[in-house]
């Protein structure tokens, strides 16, 4: 057969409740490009990236969910062989921050050994960010860790 371009394959996953910047995020980090205009998904979207982690090829497969979530629901398909999945929320809506919870729920239910990652839309910084990172923590699983982005400027903190 041919010979593979990587090491590893890993398939991430990104939720959220439409508007939350997936999609941006999405492009940012695939193709580090950002699109301010926001054009709903259609479709099954996803991207790859290919990093270097010391020394061996990891290729990173990231699957938007694509405006599924208007339906509350997503299928179990797109969770079948995830091995991460990216939940976004906006920190300033009250609302699409309650929905992380739900979001959790479902990966819970669909996928047994998937390390979550919560990724946020920071568009205010420091005090409000601060409180809801302490809200967060409160429902965060063991195995999750907590990462903060800038859509625009692609900050991981």
């Amino acid at each position: 057969g041919m010979a593979r371009d990587y090491d590893y394959l890993f398939k991430l996953l990104i939720i959220g409740d439409s508007g939350v910047g997936k999609s941006s995020l999405l492009l940012r980090f695939a193709d580090n490009t950002f699109s301010g205009s926001y054009i709903t998904t259609i479709g099954v979207d996803f991207k790859i990236r290919t990093v270097e982690i010391n020394g061996e090829k990891v290729k990173l497969q990231i699957w938007d969910t694509a405006g599924q979530e208007r339906f509350r629901t997503i299928t179990s398909t797109y969770y079948r062989g995830t091995h991460g999945v990216i939940v976004v929320y906006d920190v300033t809506s009250a609302e699409s921050f309650v929905n992380v919870k739900r979001w959790l729920h479902e990966i819970n239910q669909n996928c047994d050994d998937v390390c979550r990652i919560l990724g946020e839309r920071a568009t205010f910084q420091s005090a409000q960010c601060s409180s809801i990172q302490k809200q967060t923590r409160a429902f965060t699983p063991v195995h999750s860790f907590l990462f903060r982005s800038s859509v625009k400027t692609c900050s991981l903190l």
